[in-house]
């Protein structure tokens, strides 16, 4: 009886304390089915601004910069597990090569960007418009795209072109080809 008292307790006590961070929110595009997995990179972006477009423009910029830095910190990870199972001299200088490459492109194009949703929302009081944007990038779909502008760079030679395809064929085989 004490335990269930001391128990009951507890419980009420924690239910107050959440109360100090305010009530919860949940936002558009949250949730599973929003998040990066094995086979998509994906990204939300929130905006907001007394101009719709503007907060459109924010929100936009946020959910790609959110896909930029995952692809970017990909790539440096499959460029590193891979110098360390290589260990040789010209290892560096393959590194530079991937990671000039990943740059190049994320700054080009982010290859088979698709918009999963866009969710406009009006605060009259506030006078404020706020936008959630969410995208997602097929995987494959960007080693596929990595891989094409890896043959065409002038700057990567032979020796390094075999190693950047290796790597990005690996890549491709745990995205799920297909």
């Amino acid at each position: 009886m004490k335990n269930s008292v001391l128990l009951i307790a507890v419980f009420l006590l924690m239910g107050s304390c959440a109360s100090i961070f305010g009530d919860r929110v949940k936002e558009p595009f949250t949730g599973n089915s929003y998040e990066s997995n094995a086979r998509f990179f994906r990204g939300v972006g929130k905006g907001e601004s007394t101009s719709d477009n503007v907060a459109k423009a924010k929100a936009d910029l946020e959910a790609k910069a959110e896909l930029a830095g995952q692809m970017n910190t990909t790539m440096k990870q499959v460029a590193d597990q891979y110098l360390g199972q290589t260990a040789n001299e010209k290892g560096a200088d393959v590194s530079d090569k991937f990671q000039s490459l990943v740059r190049q492109v994320m700054n080009t194009d982010i290859a088979d960007l698709r918009k999963l949703g866009e969710k406009k929302y009006y605060d009259k009081a506030k006078d404020k418009y706020t936008v959630f944007i969410a995208y997602e990038i097929k995987k494959n779909a960007m080693f596929r795209f990595l891989k094409k502008q890896a043959k065409t760079d002038q700057t990567i030679n032979e020796r390094q072109q075999e190693l950047i395809q290796k790597i990005l064929d690996e890549e491709l085989k745990k995205a799920g080809d297909d």
